[in-house]
């Protein structure tokens, strides 16, 4: 095996591309994505990354570093590490995150890791599962009777809490919320702290995907409804008065009582 430290035999200066492969409908990727994908020569792959997208890097060596909630994942630091080695031996490293890259995806630790170890990024984004679950409800996020913005907002903070949900309620945007599923009745809490029961709240479990499932309903009976129809991760909660505009409000012909455990 080559020393980490050993530079690129081309003489190239190494790069690593973060992309994004989106929600997991493998059409929604970009052209620059399956550009990117054709000319890989190491594919790393999240867990949550549809793993047909390694069909587009026929050249590709795939390792999977996923990570799950609640499960054995891959550290961060050996990802780090990986990406590194193989890119100072000159390989074309793709690293795949679901989604877009840049949004709760540890990209800043591994942007600032690679270029302190001299290794260039490139970023090719995507669409985030917060865009395809509003395509999937037919709603517009920022639709400008009912709100004047969106927040993007994970609901495990770095020190495993959870954000002043009460105070986000209180921005009068539409609430996107990733990784929420597990703490559902504690989010749903904290934001009617702030705002009245009857606030329209949609759920959309594996947006984009085949087993897309999604629930329209209100703050008050999020953490029901989401139980009933047995909504779990990957999921994505959606709060605001925006949602009452959702012209696709429930599909429960696919329940969810089979979904993998997944962080979103």
């Amino acid at each position: 095996m080559h020393d980490e430290t050993t530079r690129s035999p081309r003489g190239d200066k190494p790069e690593v591309v973060l992309l994004s492969a989106g929600p997991g409908d493998l059409e929604l990727l970009t052209i620059k994505a399956v550009k990117a994908l054709a000319g890989a020569q190491v594919l790393l792959l999240d867990e949550l990354v549809n793993p047909e997208i390694a069909t587009l890097a026929p050249q590709a060596r795939v390792i999977r570093v996923g990570k799950r909630g609640g499960c054995r994942s891959t550290p961060q630091d050996f990802i780090c590490r990986l990406m590194r080695r193989y890119a100072l031996q000159g390989e074309r490293v793709v690293r795949v995150k679901g989604g877009e890259a840049l949004l709760f995806g540890r990209a800043g630790e591994e942007i600032a890791f690679l270029r302190a170890s001299g290794i260039e990024v490139r970023i090719v984004n995507g669409i985030s599962a917060g865009f395809a679950a509003a395509a999937g409800l037919g709603v517009s996020l920022t639709h400008r009777d009912h709100c004047h913005g969106i927040t993007f907002v994970t609901a495990h903070t770095h020190d495993h809490g959870e954000p002043d949900w009460a105070a986000l309620a209180a921005t009068g945007t539409t609430l996107a919320i990733y990784m929420g599923m597990r703490r559902i009745e504690s989010l749903a809490a904290g934001l009617l702290r702030q705002l009245p029961a009857h606030t329209p709240a949609a759920v959309v479990q594996s947006a984009s995907q085949p087993d897309e499932a999604r629930l329209l309903t209100t703050l008050g009976r999020l953490t029901a409804d989401a139980r009933a129809l047995r909504l779990a991760s990957p999921g994505v909660i959606l709060v605001g008065a925006a949602l009452a505009q959702a012209s696709n409000p429930v599909d429960a012909s696919t329940p969810a009582c089979d979904a993998p455990q997944r962080s979103a």
